[in-house]
Formats: C-alpha cells, structure tokens, sequence
C-alpha cells in the first residue's frame, strides 16, 4: 500500500513498529465473528477508516520507496500514485487514538496482558493509559518485580509521570531484555503507596524473539539507566 504521511509542522515524534505479518485485535477480545466484545478496551467505533478519498491527476516523475527483503529500492512513476477512485480489497489504512483506549482496572494490580492492543506472529503492543490504581485497601499500585522470560520489553514514554520508574523523560525509550529482572525503582513501590490515579501516557512492544540493537541505537544509549536501580 503506497502511502505519504504529511505534517503541519516540525514537532512530531514517531515510534514506528513495522511487521512482517498481520496485526490483529488480540483474540481473547474477540467473538468467532471477529467483532470486539463488550469488555474490550475498545471497539470498532474507535477505529476511523479513511472518509475521504484526496486525488491527484498529475503527471511527471513521482519517486516511490519500496522495502523488500530489508532493501529499499526506489522506483518513479509517470504519474502520481494518488489517481485512485476508490478503495477495492482488505487493505485500508486506518487510525487508533491511544486516548480511545480505556484501560482495565481493577481491587489488585492488573497484569500488564490488560493493557494488550493489539497482536502479531512475533510480537503484542500494550497501551499504558491515564487510569484509576488499584482499588483495594491494602493494595500497593506499583507493579512486583518480575522477569520477562518469553519476550523482550521495549517501552516508549509518550507523556505523563511513568510512576514505576525514576527520572523517565517524555520521548525516551527503555529495552529490557528476556530473562533479566526488573522492576520499580527505588522508593517507586513506598511513592505509590495511597495514590489514587496515574497520568502515564505509554506504549509498550513485548517481542517473542530477542531484539538486535543496531549500532545507531547503541549511539543513542544514556549508559546510565541500567545503574538506575542503585540508590
């Protein structure tokens, strides 16, 4: 599907997720039909469809980027590649607000599954949104430590303050690889303890084959966050 992502100005993050097969609503969500139920975080309402159709009868050179096999190559078109009349077939492109996602809560701390959006072959994106804490007398907000054994943990911090951890600045990502335990920062558990809501604005990728970090990720690297859990 040939797309154009335009901007109307210079201030935008992107945290792209690119996947070599479909991207489902996770199934637990789902009837046999294939439509969301009642206790999904979302439904089809939330989903937005293109409504209008944007032509462009032009001719000239238009270059199109094209991945194959981890290659781009580029090709030009005599004409722009937006002189469609209309959409045909079960590829359409389509929008999900993270702000539509109303996220499970509940007496204990939830698992993070709860925050599930949506599932591939060899991953799940998990949002984590504004939401009431947990709501039992004696529970403590702040997520156990724990060990991803099955996946690799990437988090991306959109907004808000992340309330398990210390020091987390909007637009930074964390890696926590499989088989490594982590966990609140300290004094994150004793800080929880009372509250009542948290703000955090985040997006999670859980994959199920361990991550390569590529060199100019490693440039990228603060060198500090895996000492943060000293005092």
């Amino acid at each position: 599907m040939i797309y154009k992502i335009d901007f109307d100005n210079d201030d935008n993050r992107l945290f792209i997720v690119e996947s070599h097969s479909p991207m489902y609503t996770p199934k637990r969500y789902r009837n046999w039909f294939g439509q969301l139920l009642e206790h999904s975080p979302y439904c089809e309402r939330d989903i937005r469809p293109p409504s209008e159709l944007e032509t462009h009868d032009e001719k000239g050179e238009f270059q199109i980027k094209i991945k194959k096999q981890g290659m781009i190559h580029e090709m030009v078109y005599a004409s722009h590649p937006f002189d469609v009349v209309g959409w045909d077939g079960f590829n359409f492109p389509y929008a999900f607000s993270i702000h539509d996602f109303e996220s499970i809560t509940g007496r204990i701390h939830q698992p993070p599954p709860v925050h599930q959006t949506f599932e591939a072959s060899g991953f799940v994106v998990c949002s984590f949104c504004p939401r009431l804490f947990d709501y039992h007398p004696e529970s403590i907000p702040a997520p156990y430590n724990h060990s991803n054994i099955d996946s690799d943990e990437v988090l991306y911090y959109v907004d808000g303050d992340f309330m398990s951890r210390n020091n987390i600045e909007m637009g930074q990502i964390t890696l926590h690889p499989a088989g490594i335990p982590h966990g609140p920062h300290p004094g994150a558990m004793e800080r929880s303890i009372g509250e009542k809501e948290t703000k955090e604005l985040a997006v999670m990728v859980d994959t199920f084959k361990p991550l390569q970090v590529t060199q100019q990720g490693l440039d990228l690297e603060d060198g500090k966050y895996y000492k943060s859990w000293l005092e």
